[in-house]
């Protein structure tokens, strides 16, 4: 399931647990994808703690707690780490990360807490959540097969890779608008991994976050930064994402475009993909100014010029993406529009 829509169901999962209606959510993918990422992201939203358990660095006792001898009984010293009212909140998100890298004597213990959610006499918190995430044995990561008894105590779903998703991520985020453009331009390396040849940097997700903050820091030193993005991306990544930086200064005046001056969009694909990211990137950063419907507008006119009207398709789905419904009430909208009718009628047939 594509991340937009996972998002969706982990808040609706999280919205359930207040009212005894919630089913633990198990999230399966690759390295990188981002299951951590979709799971803080849904407790950034609601505004509550997230408390994330790596079971895989776990000992039985640290999830079940210490006994010790209370006159002629043994009670049970329940671990800091898990949920509690008084220190964590009514409402939160308990995150069982890595759970599948977890030896089978720690994932049994896991296995009341999240079914019945509860550990002898420690009860979850009603309003608290219990999301899980892994990988698959196929990723070539530390894993065991997940037992049946604890695989029937989730709801399972699988992280797909989707563009569209992570770019709205990614400006929402403020990463570099070259490479947004990048991956729009080569989307095939947005997740590129062989499991079978094991490769320690690899493009993913979370990889092209690591390429951002590369290109924040050595930007300055052209003689460092190829191999700043090979170490985040992997050689090949790394090389082509140089490359298609290096090229970027034979692209138009996006200060002109914004200006809403005449000026002619490029012929090279490349440098289109990279003045699309741009001004989608201007146009966000306008978004709660008094000139946003100007500026918008100003690029909504040069979305009709690209050689391919697709580009511009592209452009302005992704400035929908970030900006929202606002962007229909501009007259240079309905204007385009009309201009591209016939590509969105094909589209939705």
């Amino acid at each position: 399931m594509r991340p937009a829509h996972l998002l969706v169901v982990l808040g609706k999962e999280f919205n359930s647990a207040a009212t005894g209606h919630h089913t633990p959510v198990m999230l399966w993918g690759a390295p990188g994808v981002g299951k951590s990422q979709m799971v803080a992201q849904v407790a950034q939203i609601n505004k509550v703690e997230v408390i994330d358990i790596r079971l895989s660095q776990m000992e039985p006792s640290d999830l079940r707690g210490i006994p010790f001898r209370d006159h002629d009984t043994v009670e049970w010293a329940i671990p800091s780490m898990l949920p509690d009212v008084k220190r964590h909140g009514e409402n939160g998100i308990l995150f069982l990360d890595e759970i599948t890298s977890a030896a089978p004597s720690v994932s049994a213990a896991a296995y009341q807490l999240i079914l019945d959610r509860r550990l002898g006499q420690y009860r979850v918190p009603k309003g608290w959540a219990i999301f899980a995430a892994g990988n698959r044995q196929g990723d070539r990561g530390v894993t065991y097969t997940m037992p049946a008894p604890l695989a029937n105590r989730f709801s399972h779903f699988e992280v797909d890779i989707n563009l569209d998703d992570w770019v709205a991520w990614a400006y929402d985020n403020q990463i570099d608008e070259r490479i947004i453009a990048f991956l729009r331009f080569r989307p095939d390396l947005l997740f590129d991994f062989d499991p079978a040849h094991n490769p320690v940097a690899f493009p993913s997700p979370r990889s092209w976050e690591f390429a951002h903050r590369a290109l924040s820091k050595f930007s300055d030193r052209p003689d460092l930064l190829t191999g700043a993005l090979q170490a985040c991306v992997g050689p090949a990544a790394g090389v082509e994402l140089n490359a298609f930086i290096a090229n970027l200064d034979q692209m138009p005046d996006l200060e002109a475009i914004i200006r809403g001056e005449d000026v002619a969009a490029p012929q090279e694909i490349d440098l289109q993909y990279a003045v699309a990211s741009a001004l989608v990137g201007q146009a966000i950063r306008v978004k709660e100014t008094t000139k946003a419907n100007v500026v918008q507008g100003n690029i909504l006119n040069y979305a009709g010029r690209f050689p391919q009207r697709e580009m511009g398709v592209m452009m302005v789905s992704d400035m929908h993406r970030a900006i929202g419904e606002d962007l229909f009430s501009l007259p240079e909208f309905a204007s385009w529009a009309d201009k591209i009718a016939d590509i969105m009628i094909y589209d939705h047939a």
